[in-house]
């Protein structure tokens, strides 16, 4: 799905790592086409799929970040830093991507770098009111979830799946602990959909969230999921409809593995109204046109 538009983009990815908010900016820039430019630091894991994907992409520099802007109609920052660097070296309406939940600053420089923004595009209801709570006022705010790839369903499995993460953020000392109580053992995975193939629940435990990217995508494979009760998650993991949601406990997290586990029927009915609800919500094409929505109010 490609579209052909009467303006310009700039797209700014300064992460360090193939997250859900560097596969959204991908997705849309591939999208997008060929009036649609990324910016990225050169030899990043972004930087580098967006070459396999062959998209228009060149380093992210303070030069090029000064004369592409001038090139476009509009620049959207995809991360905090991407953020500053374009508050600081742009003049372009200025659109910016927001997926996480910390508070904004209340100094000086926040409140000057957050009043350069035309418009903010928030990964969740969430994020959104994160965004209010910080002075943001409501109309300068887009919610547009994030879009998915509509995946083959995974054979139905046994393994209890959680991601592989160091960030003290993510609860997998919490997961560990209550697939052990549960009487399972734990696999961690890298990123889905690889090392879905088996799975008979994908465990997700978080402190905090903006969305969480990776549920969605097992959500789409059709694993059934089990999830923290935090941030923007319960707005897509509906307690006992597309999946189970839990305190950060590992008691309550091994009762919900082994709900899950110990009936087959409910597992399936779990993942069949998530896999839907992808397919009605959560689509690529669906994060595609609430994005440009978003540009459209910047440049009417």
């Amino acid at each position: 799905m490609t579209f052909d538009l009467p303006f310009r983009s700039l797209h700014l990815d300064s992460g360090p790592s193939l997250r859900g908010g560097q596969w959204q900016c991908l997705r849309l820039v591939e999208a997008l086409g060929r009036e649609a430019t990324l910016l990225s630091p050169a030899g990043s894991p972004c930087f580098l799929e967006a070459r396999r994907m062959g998209l228009e992409v060149r380093p992210l520099g303070v030069l090029a970040l000064r004369r592409l802007s001038r090139w476009a109609d509009v620049v959207h920052a995809h991360d905090a830093r991407a953020h500053t660097l374009a508050a600081l070296f742009t003049s372009a309406p200025l659109v910016v991507s927001r997926r996480v939940m910390f508070p904004l600053g209340r100094g000086w420089a926040s409140r000057w770098k957050y009043g350069r923004v035309a418009r903010f595009i928030a990964v969740s209801r969430h994020v959104a009111h994160v965004l209010e709570q910080g002075g943001v006022s409501a109309d300068r705010i887009s919610v547009v979830y994030d879009g998915v790839p509509l995946l083959d369903r995974a054979a139905p499995g046994k393994e209890v799946v959680t991601l592989a993460s160091a960030d003290p953020g993510k609860g997998v000392a919490l997961a560990i602990e209550g697939a052990r109580l549960a009487g399972v053992p734990l696999r961690r995975i890298e990123s889905p959909p690889e090392g879905l193939a088996n799975a008979g629940v994908f465990v997700y435990i978080t402190h905090a969230e903006g969305l969480g990217s990776a549920l969605l995508a097992a959500m789409s494979a059709g694993v059934p999921v089990v999830a923290s009760n935090v941030g923007g998650i319960p707005e897509f993991v509906r307690h006992g409809d597309t999946g189970l949601l839990v305190e950060n406990t590992p008691e309550r997290i091994a009762a919900a593995i082994r709900r899950v586990l110990d009936a087959p029927d409910f597992a399936a009915l779990l993942a069949a109204r998530a896999r839907r609800m992808i397919e009605n919500e959560f689509t690529v094409p669906r994060m595609l046109e609430g994005t440009l929505n978003a540009y459209r109010r910047v440049l009417a």
